[in-house]
């Protein structure tokens, strides 16, 4: 059973789903897409640990004097679902054997590399509804990537894609971050009303398939422009309490939001959320690193959590000081970001993405992620 204590019973089961050009109403199609019929994988939070089927992550792992154990090490994946709506943009995402763009092998490709990051120690991944920039950095966004109808309501065939992903993790014992709203499309919502019909349909949809190994990032970086207030810094609390209010059988979702490279938490989110999100990008000094963790632990509300690095763009792993190094030394998690070239080869943002441990930039810090957990099998 599907419950909210918080919030009217209005949206949270109320799909329009758009198939063959034409609306169906959520009465008449089953919201169930996973195929798995058991679940293997459960995530939970204790203090500032994180839990796997209640036995901490990477347990009893130490490295270097470091505790790794109860740490949650991750990669930004952001595009396994990605599509383009914009028919003047598509033909960006050409893969270079084809010359189209083809998003059944993009998510497929990724459900094929999964394993290998796993085998690395990869723990989660960071996968959103609306992706990132398929051009790595953008100012300019004019492609349409959502998993919402302007509405607030899911396209099943995004969820469709989603589900391959989420089932293939939890088959590995992975526990991804779900990330709802991205800067560059949050736009392609309505008004207000259709975020918070987005937020309450995608708890919904989760319940619904009994995923219990997801985390849920209401939006990436909520500091940087977005149009809609609800999903900036003063007000995104209010989506992550709504997100908590949920319950299902007892079940819970833990979620937090992000915020842009070099930026520590207000006391709104550090109040509210399960765990403190944070990215590294531009901050060229490890010691920021340490000094941004020891901040968000001294912001005011602060209980014991978990904090977490799930965006960075340095790659310095050959180095005995890099950020990587840094947030482990202040019992901090830490996410890989390589944003790409768009060449098929290089990245893992940039469309069309090579999901493979291909490039000496992925295979360091794979490399450096084993030593860190060790041969690990949760």
């Amino acid at each position: 059973m599907f419950e909210n204590s918080f919030l009217p019973r209005r949206n949270f089961l109320s799909y329009s789903l758009i198939a063959a050009g034409s609306v169906m109403s959520a009465c008449s199609f089953s919201h169930r897409v996973s195929t798995l019929k058991h679940r293997n994988t459960t995530i939970s939070i204790r203090n500032d640990m994180f839990y796997i089927n209640d036995r901490p992550t990477y347990q009893g792992r130490h490295w270097k004097d470091k505790k790794i154990e109860g740490l949650l090490m991750n990669s930004r994946m952001i595009q396994g679902i990605f599509d383009d709506l914009n028919p003047e943009t598509q033909s960006k995402w050409a893969y270079p054997d084809t010359n189209k763009w083809d998003l059944a092998r993009n998510t497929n490709e990724f459900v094929a590399a999964m394993k290998s990051w796993r085998d690395h120690g990869l723990l989660s991944f960071t996968i959103n509804l609306q992706g990132g920039s398929p051009e790595g950095y953008s100012k300019e966004q004019p492609w349409h990537n959502s998993a919402f109808t302007s509405d607030g309501n899911l396209r099943p065939e995004y969820m469709r894609r989603l589900a391959l992903i989420l089932d293939r993790a939890d088959e590995l014992g992975m526990a991804p971050i779900l990330g709802l709203f991205y800067f560059g499309q949050d736009q392609r919502l309505r008004d207000e009303t259709a975020v918070i019909r987005a937020v309450d349909n995608t708890v919904g949809w989760l319940f619904e398939n009994e995923y219990s190994h997801v985390l849920i990032e209401i939006n990436n970086e909520c500091n940087v422009r977005y149009d809609h207030d609800i999903l900036r810094p003063d007000r995104v609390h209010e989506l992550i309490y709504q997100v908590k209010a949920h319950r299902s059988n007892g079940q819970k979702l833990y979620v937090s939001a992000s915020y842009g490279g070099g930026t520590v938490p207000l006391e709104n989110v550090v109040k509210a959320a399960d765990f403190l999100l944070m990215h590294g990008n531009g901050v060229e000094d490890p010691d920021r690193i340490t000094e941004m963790v020891k901040q968000a632990r001294a912001v005011t509300g602060y209980t014991a959590k978990p904090i977490l690095f799930n965006e960075d763009d340095h790659f310095k792993f050959d180095h005995p000081k890099n950020n990587m190094i840094a947030a482990l030394s202040e019992y901090a998690s830490w996410g890989f970001f390589d944003p790409g070239e768009s060449n098929y080869w290089d990245g893992y943002q940039s469309l069309p993405v090579n999901w493979a441990i291909n490039t000496e930039r992925k295979k360091a810090f794979f490399a450096k992620l084993k030593e860190v957990t060790g041969e690990y099998t949760q």
